[in-house]
């Protein structure tokens, strides 16, 4: 069972004399309780302090054997220092607790004064991490490449402002729980040397035990909160990819540290472009002649310009050409490729003089049969 610390003056924290009766102890801890409670002042951590301060002073002035033993304890450690009885010399505590715990008497005199495990017991309630928080976006495929901020609608739990995190009706106050005298924690002996500390089951860990809740929150303290924020969509992003952001979700509890906000990023299709991994892909049409007898072709780039791609005589369909460096951006910097595919058109009608201009083309090409197979093998389907 810990007595505390004797270095610290708890009459002085609650703000009562040395000879206070319990009524008083009480009702000095339930003032500062109420004036100091972490739900109260969301972020306050001098106010956090001074309610852990409050909380470890009542609990140990609250208990008549555990405040016996801190007022003796209080006699012997005057200005930092063991003191022997009848003598001058002081001791650091280290020391005897290093070299003489297990020596007579002292052994149990450090066991009472710093508990079963040498530390003080805490007794406020431990710092809650915030929720994470999911969105989406859409964004077109020109900014997923070059990087956009977006605006951002999310709702996520905050502190209700109705009750200003209380849970307790307007015009009321929560009252500190008497189960756990308002640590929000429950410690129960478990023999010998061990102590198990859990939630107090009366007031589910906060301290306090609303009876008149608030009709907004119900009495959690906690409400939805909807906002709009600016988000930075990095380059290259792909669809349907999740993004981290940082300590942009739910608010903590307690002091806790706020939850992340992972946005999922939609892009919607370009009319020209496509997309392989870090390459840009396009699709370029040339003519018959132009695939025949070669040609420069000026190729469209996303990021605004042209490209001239020289398209060798005899190009077949279908063939792609790479264009270094101009592609999607990498997270090292560097840029991946435009990827040009070559589609051969096919002219849907001719007049009498071309007709005869592609016939004597034919017959003075001599070009083979491009079928891999032999017809008359197969023989004639009716």
């Amino acid at each position: 069972m810990s007595t505390g610390d004797p270095h610290k003056d708890y009459y002085k924290v609650l703000g009562v004399s040395k000879d206070a009766k319990p009524d008083e102890i009480k009702k000095a801890f339930r003032k500062l309780a109420r004036e100091n409670h972490p739900d109260s002042h969301p972020g306050d951590t001098a106010a956090e302090a001074r309610f852990k301060e409050a909380s470890e002073a009542h609990d140990v002035l609250a208990d008549p054997k555990k405040r016996k033993e801190y007022d003796q304890q209080r006699s012997l450690f005057g200005g930092g220092g063991f003191k022997f009885p009848g003598g001058g010399q002081n001791v650091r505590v280290d020391d005897l607790f290093h070299n003489a715990t297990n020596a007579d008497g002292l052994g149990d005199l450090f066991g009472n004064l710093f508990g079963a495990t040498g530390g003080r017991r805490s007794s406020t309630r431990s710092a809650r991490r915030g929720a994470d928080v999911e969105g989406e976006v859409t964004v077109d495929f020109t900014d997923s490449i070059a990087g956009v901020t977006v605006p951002m609608r999310t709702v996520s739990e905050a502190a209700c402002q109705a009750c200003r995190g209380t849970g307790a009706k307007a015009g009321t106050m929560p009252r500190v729980c008497p189960s756990c005298e308002g640590s929000g924690m429950h410690t129960t002996d478990r023999g010998g040397v061990f102590q198990m500390s859990e939630p107090c089951p009366d007031c589910r860990g906060r301290g306090m035990i609303v009876d008149d809740p608030c009709p907004v929150c119900d009495g959690s303290g906690r409400a939805k909160s909807s906002h709009t924020m600016q988000v930075r969509i990095p380059a290259g992003v792909e669809d349907g990819q999740r993004i981290r952001i940082k300590g942009k979700g739910s608010p903590g509890e307690n002091g806790g540290p706020a939850g992340d906000l992972y946005v999922a990023v939609h892009v919607k299709p370009h009319k020209l472009f496509g997309r392989e991994g870090h390459n840009l892909t396009v699709t370029v049409p040339v003519t018959f002649a132009e695939a025949a007898l070669g040609a420069k072709i000026g190729v469209p780039l996303l990021q605004g310009g042209t490209v001239t791609l020289r398209i060798p005589a005899g190009t077949p369909d279908g063939r792609t050409f790479r264009v270094r460096g101009k592609g999607a951006p990498r997270t090292d910097g560097t840029r991946g490729d435009l990827l040009a595919t070559v589609a051969v058109t096919v002219p849907t009608s001719l007049d009498a003089g071309a007709q005869a201009a592609l016939k004597e083309f034919a017959a003075r090409a001599k070009q083979p049969d491009p079928r891999p197979w032999d017809a008359a093998k197969f023989g004639s389907v009716s």
